[in-house]
């Protein structure tokens, strides 16, 4: 059985970070979130000014991934139900709720979930922590990572029981090392190839992780066809040392804020993780610093988000992420480049992209292409 491995860079580069203590951030003139002032990700994304128009009620994203700390004070309010898809053994499947526990009852290193859901939609103006991309969105936990792999399998029943389930958006921080393209392009690997076409047949969006390995061509399961890839950017703008380039052939692709993964703190992306796991040279007790296209992914998640709440459909969704995205330095749009792809993904802008259904939630007015 092929094996999928999450990005382990994500994890190297907290370390790398840890070098240099940071502090809180001063909060946002924005919001009551003490660390808002450490979030330039939303910055860059212009999340907050896309906040008049939508701040993501009524849309659900399903972080597939590690699981998530349910019991997070920052996420709690916008959790529902999840499910678990590791660690089963001769249980059926799903045997949990999403937890970042697994059916062992352990944390096996599996802080990367909690994290990527803090960025996509921690509850904002709640004086605590942080605030995500989509404050108002609901958050599906689905775990299908155990200590950071996991079978192309149990993701690819995980994107499918999220779908049955609600979900508007698949996150996949995820993906195989670089060359595994290769098991999907020659067919050996369809699972997750299939599971991508379903959420797309369903409206579903699903945003995927370029990988960082910094090779030309985004990682599977970003290069399949009708999944987003997204690469990673800095805090000024430029592509990512790590970062995969967003190429892939159907050039649904774009980028948004990854991190540095050098020795600052700040030039990485801070959000939460499981209740007392913080590192104590970076973050606090319930969040941290992290770098990597796992970090970038869910900005774009969460923009998504934004777009589903305001009742557009999947093909719109798609449309207004790409052609609103800007390319760095010179914020043209429309122009498609091999580094940023369509360029770092713009919430405001999308907001405002014809297609949105005033007065109409996502709920029950669902399409495909």
């Amino acid at each position: 059985m092929y094996r999928t491995r999450i990005f382990a860079v994500a994890t190297s580069l907290v370390g790398a970070a840890s070098l240099l203590s940071t502090s809180a951030g001063l909060a946002h003139a924005g919001t009551t979130d003490p660390l808002r002032g450490d979030q330039w990700g939303l910055d860059q994304v212009h999340a907050e000014q896309a906040w008049a128009t939508s701040t993501g009620t009524g849309a659900t994203v399903a972080v597939v991934d590690t699981g998530v700390d349910l019991t997070h004070p920052d996420l709690k309010g916008n959790l529902v139900a999840g499910a678990t898809f590791t660690g089963c053994g001769k249980q059926a499947q799903p045997c949990g709720n999403g937890d970042f526990r697994g059916p062992d009852g352990q944390n096996n290193g599996d802080e990367h979930g909690t994290h990527v859901a803090g960025i996509v939609a921690a509850v904002a103006n709640n004086g605590t922590g942080v605030a995500g991309v989509a404050p108002n969105a609901e958050i599906m936990p689905i775990k299908v990572l155990e200590n950071g792999s996991g079978t192309f399998e149990d993701i690819a029943v995980g994107i499918r029981w999220a779908v049955d389930h609600g979900a508007d958006v698949i996150n996949m921080s995820l993906g195989g090392l670089a060359g595994t393209q290769v098991l999907t392009i020659t067919g050996l690997e369809t699972s997750v190839t299939d599971a991508i076409a379903y959420a797309n047949a369903k409206g579903t969006a699903v945003v995927v992780a370029a990988g960082n390995s910094a090779t030309p061509i985004c990682s599977t399961p970003a290069w399949e066809p009708g999944a987003i890839c997204v690469a990673s950017t800095d805090r000024n703008e430029l592509k990512s040392w790590f970062s995969e380039l967003p190429n892939k052939p159907d050039l649904k692709a774009v980028a948004a804020p990854g991190g540095a993964g050098l020795i600052s703190c700040k030039d990485d992306i801070v959000s939460t993780v499981p209740v007392g796991t913080g590192s104590a040279s970076c973050g606090q007790k319930d969040y941290d610093y992290y770098a990597g296209t796992s970090m970038a992914t869910p900005h774009v998640a969460g923009v998504a988000a934004l777009l589903f709440a305001q009742g557009r459909t999947l093909a719109n969704v798609e449309d207004a992420l790409l052609d609103t995205a800007r390319q760095p330095g010179t914020g043209l749009t429309g122009v498609y480049s091999p580094v940023y792809g369509w360029g770092i993904a713009d919430a405001a802008a999308a907001g405002q992209y014809a297609g949105a259904a005033a007065g109409k939630g996502r709920k029950g007015s669902r399409e495909g292409r």
